[in-house]
């Protein structure tokens, strides 16, 4: 796989293009995926700028505002790398309340968000009517891989030895490792970057080779 230097400004673009390019005449939905050290929700947030400067209406919604209740993600610990990767994301709310709204036959109505992990308890979010042409930007970990409904993916990823450096829960390295070994996200991503340091990203040009 080869890579190119970039920019966080430059990869911000792009995705924004594609985004419009993958949504015209109708709703889109992006996906920014990666681990929290690769900080998906910057992008995101200068993904949706861009789309609004452009006349584009975007909701930018966490799926972190869409995780199980604590007694569910626990049930096997508040520790344990496979339920993170298993078992915390509501892939069922985030479906039926973000994503399958903005596809064909959608009603437009999503909603930004619906439980507080730190509370634990429901966020009480009003649903946002999108205009077709609208966007909703999606950010998370371990999101690709699902067959979570969306027509433009980008993928931040750091080495092992990046991500174990930068991130607080190096519990959880076991589920990043077994997702790019199961999912190689990466490769399968539309658009995909190397962030080991988040000043210099480097751009993916191939995923072979």
């Amino acid at each position: 796989m080869r890579f190119s230097p970039t920019t966080q400004e430059k990869l911000a673009d792009e995705a924004t293009q594609s985004i419009i390019v993958a949504g015209r005449g109708s709703w889109s939905r992006a996906l920014v995926d990666g681990a929290p050290p690769t900080d998906p929700g910057r992008l995101a947030d200068a993904i949706a700028e861009r789309l609004r400067v452009l006349g584009r209406p975007a909701v930018r919604v966490r799926a972190a505002d869409f995780l199980r209740p604590a007694s569910l993600r626990f049930e096997r610990g508040r520790e344990d790398p496979d339920a993170r990767y298993e078992a915390w994301l509501d892939e069922g709310a985030l479906r039926r309340e973000v994503l399958d709204p903005l596809g064909p036959g959608g009603s437009g109505r999503v909603l930004p968000s619906l439980w507080d992990a730190a509370a634990d308890r429901a966020t009480r979010a009003a649903y946002v009517s999108l205009p077709e042409g609208g966007v909703v930007v999606v950010d998370g970990e371990l999101l690709l891989g699902r067959g979570l409904p969306h027509e433009v993916s980008v993928h931040l990823s750091m080495t092992p030895a990046a991500l174990a450096r930068r991130t607080d829960e190096a519990w959880a390295l076991p589920a990043y490792a077994r997702y790019d070994a199961e999912v190689d996200p990466l490769a399968v991503a539309d658009i995909a970057a190397r962030v080991d340091d988040p000043r210099r990203p480097a751009r993916r040009l191939s995923a072979i080779g």
